[in-house]
């Protein structure tokens, strides 16, 4: 059944126990915005702002809800992907009284409502996971855009047609580049995508990693973290590039590197992370040995190509659940995680909470410094400034009881000057 709370437009609201239940447990392990969550709700910066929030919708993403609208938001929240929303976690937080416009599964019709109903409220800030909710502002409510002042975004995706955007003059309000903060990319990208990625395959098949040949597709931050987490489980490890500088990196970590073509043949389990559309495509599924998983864990469910797969295929069946098993002509079978989307959220609970901490933790104050900055800033792709950056990172560091030393005035002085001794 489909259920109201309020202003929200969820699947069922008798779930609510559990989601609390969820939100609560990934509280208990994201330090950094318990601690801003207890400052925001002294400061009070969000006061009177209107945020609407569309990120995968599971407990982390919940709990960053919760701490904006602990500094006075108004928040109107909805997903960023039909099979990450989480029905019992969108309920617990409808039931504490945010705006929540998502179910699970959705149908692209469904999903694109639950777009439009995220920005109904008037939005003075915007927080984006891929750029749906920028693309529907500027497509189907442009009457909105003058009471934007500016948004996050989360994804690489995201932060590509932004700058896209940005090219072709169209983007009408400033957008903070998330995902290039160093306290993002290089854990959230690297250590989160790594392991999600493989729980999430591990979870959905049943099957060992060890002693197969995984194939990764991209070699960004996303793509070091899977190989990394590959060759830790105990795979055999093939990176696809098209840029030469990462396929040299990958090379000198200790990977081989070939073309898709070449590397289709030898692949057990093949995972991309690209952010490109038909990375893997028809004369690549005539290549794979039968029984080949693919998976995807980029933004959208285009890195995979569908079509041409169905197209080979002349059955498909359900082999278990998130499994679709395509039996090609000559008696193979090739699986496909998660419908090619997301695989770590569409097959699991998405990145650990300890690296979402992080991750969200540049979305709040990102969040708060387009709320105190918006009058001086042009429309455009925004860097984080660094000391948003500095400021988590200590945060993060004070969560594991470390220290570290700082210069001295006199060692300043020597890296500031020119002249030598």
């Amino acid at each position: 059944m489909n259920s109201r709370k309020e202003g929200s437009h969820i699947r069922d609201i008798s779930l609510a126990a559990e989601g609390r239940r969820k939100i609560d447990w990934v509280k208990r392990n994201m330090p950094i915005l318990s601690r801003l969550e207890e400052e925001f709700a002294r400061t009070k910066p969000f006061a009177g702002v209107k945020i609407s929030l569309s990120v995968h919708l599971e407990a982390k993403t919940a709990y960053l809800s919760k701490v904006l609208a602990s500094g006075g938001a108004q928040m109107s929240v909805t997903g960023s992907n039909p099979l990450s929303t989480q029905d019992d976690v969108a309920a617990g937080l409808a039931a504490d009284g945010l705006d929540v416009h998502a179910w699970y599964g959705s149908t692209p019709e469904e999903y694109e409502k639950h777009i439009e109903q995220a920005l109904e409220h008037g939005p003075n800030v915007i927080i984006d996971d891929g750029g749906d909710l920028i693309h529907a502002l500027h497509v189907t409510f442009p009457n909105l855009v003058p009471e934007v002042w500016g948004g996050c975004e989360e994804t690489t995706t995201g932060i590509l047609r932004l700058k896209a955007m940005e090219r072709e003059g169209v983007l009408r309000f400033p957008m903070m580049a998330v995902n290039d903060a160093m306290c993002k990319h290089l854990f959230d990208n690297r250590y989160g995508t790594g392991q999600s990625v493989f729980d999430a395959i591990d979870r959905t098949t049943n099957l060992i990693v060890a002693g197969k040949t995984v194939v990764v597709a991209g070699y960004g931050w996303c793509g070091k973290g899977v190989a990394m987490r590959a060759k830790g489980l105990g795979a055999k490890v093939v990176v696809t590039e098209i840029d030469p500088v990462k396929a040299i990196e990958a090379i000198m970590d200790g990977f081989s590197v070939l073309p898709m073509q070449d590397a289709a043949p030898l692949g057990d389990i093949f995972v991309t992370v690209t952010g490109c559309e038909k990375v893997i495509h028809g004369e690549h599924f005539a290549r794979m040995k039968n029984g080949a998983i693919l998976s995807n864990a980029g933004h959208f469910n285009v890195e995979i190509c569908i079509p041409e797969l169905e197209a080979q295929s002349v059955a498909v069946e359900e082999s278990r659940k998130n499994i679709t098993g395509y039996r090609m002509a000559d008696g193979r079978f090739i699986y496909l995680l998660g419908e090619g989307r997301l695989v770590n959220l569409a097959c699991g609970d998405g990145h650990p909470a300890e690296i979402m901490d992080m991750s969200f933790a540049v979305q709040a104050l990102s969040a708060l410094y387009i709320v105190e900055n918006h009058k001086n800033l042009k429309p455009g792709v925004f860097g984080i400034p660094d000391a948003i950056d500095a400021r988590i990172a200590k945060m993060k560091l004070e969560s594991f009881g470390i220290g570290i030393d700082t210069l001295t005035d006199a060692q300043k002085a020597y890296l500031g000057s020119w002249a030598g001794e």
